[in-house]
């Protein structure tokens, strides 16, 4: 599965930059976008993995140098972090000769440390993209049971079109596995895969709630350091999501703990051992799991430049989505709740919140197709609907 959004922008980027960075956990499709990418100009492909590969970099502008005007697709980019001091020089000699765009793809599993390796060393001469598992947008033929199958799959492309159910949760736990006992050992941190993993399930239990260190650092035996150092290393590998509560000139006491969510529900359901949709829906996270799901497709879609939270204060208001962002009307604020329910209703608390926010738009999500105003200013929309007009916002910035 090729994301067509996702693949134009790459190429815009790419005819802007010398270099882009495309960043995304593993098995998501990096390489298939990129190899894909490479079909339409002249390519050279390096998978850091792989020995041979990093061996052909032991002088770096040297090999190189030999393949200048070609795309270099350099897959896990993070294996060899000194690269990038070597491709600032490349990049500024190419300038020289005339060529401004499109010389590096970068493709990395890990954001934080390739972020801070690629600022320091590429600053003005790269862009970030960021590839997610597949969302909704991908899905045009309004298939109930496709976007159920979405949802209890996750959007990882192996999973999402595995035979069946059995074999998907085979593929995912799998995954896991291989994150814990391979791949993060990889990346420098020495923890134990089963006090890891213990870890990452405890979240899945409190999908969509607000961080307690203290509670999980009693769950592990560990102290609240050890905990905040383990759900780092899991934002970083963009596998849980750490969404921040809104903060501003407000009379309320607003919380100030994050929200903390695994990102892709296949894997929300694989570590809580839900492998089909009945199974799923007599589970007390099934809320949760679809609050978190239309969260992900939301800013899976939404440009860079809108700035997403959540908002709760101690009496009670509460909204699950705020995005701010501006617009040619000015700034826009909307809070967005989200129901699974075919007839949704809105708390007490979303009102409250809304009369401190003042936003311009107050949306009830929920699983059916039809929009309409409700009461105070409020308009019900589906999913699809929402999902489909944030995208638009990357066309009208």
């Amino acid at each position: 599965m090729i994301k067509r959004r996702l693949y134009q922008h790459l190429v815009d980027q790419l005819d802007q930059f010398p270099a882009v960075a495309l960043l995304g956990p593993r098995q998501v499709g990096k390489t298939t976008l990129a190899l894909a990418l490479a079909t339409q100009r002249e390519s050279i492909y390096l998978d850091l993995e792989s020995e041979v590969d990093r061996q052909k970099l032991d002088e770096p502008e040297l090999y190189l140098s030999a393949h200048q005007g070609k795309l270099v697709i350099l897959d896990e980019v993070q294996r060899m972090p000194n690269l990038f001091s070597q491709l600032r020089g490349i990049i500024d000699k190419a300038r020289r000769s005339g060529q401004k765009s499109g010389q590096f793809l970068l493709l990395g599993s890990a954001s934080l440390d390739l972020l801070k390796q690629s600022s320091e060393s590429l600053a003005g001469r790269i862009a970030y993209l960021e590839l997610g598992p597949i969302d909704l947008t991908e899905f045009k033929e309004n298939n109930k049971n496709q976007e159920n199958q979405l949802w209890l799959r996750g959007g990882f492309p192996d999973s999402l079109t595995a035979i069946n159910d059995s074999q998907s949760l085979s593929w995912r736990r799998n995954f896991i596995r291989s994150y814990l006992e391979r791949d993060i050992p990889q990346l420098g941190p020495r923890i134990p895969a089963e006090t890891l993993r213990r870890f990452w399930t405890m979240l899945a239990h409190v999908q969509g709630g607000l961080l307690n260190s203290a509670s999980l650092a009693r769950g592990l035996g560990v102290d609240n350091k050890t905990v905040n150092r383990y759900l780092d290393l899991l934002v970083d590998l963009m596998l849980v999501r750490r969404l921040r509560p809104w903060h501003g000139n407000t009379g309320k006491r607003l919380t100030k703990s994050p929200k903390i969510t695994i990102r892709d529900s296949g894997i929300l359901h694989s570590l809580l051992n839900l492998p089909t949709l009945e199974a799923l829906q007599e589970h007390p996270v099934i809320g949760a799991s679809w609050e978190g799901f239309i969260i992900e497709n939301c800013l899976s879609v939404i440009p860079p430049q809108v700035e997403a939270s959540f908002y709760r204060s101690s009496g009670g208001a509460e909204v699950d989505l705020i995005l701010e962002f501006q617009s040619s009307k000015g700034k826009q604020i909307w809070a967005i709740e989200i129901k699974r329910s075919l007839k949704p209703k809105v708390s007490r608390g979303f009102h409250s919140a809304c009369e401190e926010l003042n936003p311009q738009r107050k949306l009830l999500v929920y699983p059916g197709d039809e929009a309409y105003p409700i009461s105070n200013g409020i308009q019900v929309i589906g999913y699809k609907q929402l999902i489909n007009e944030l995208a638009e916002l990357e066309k009208n910035k």
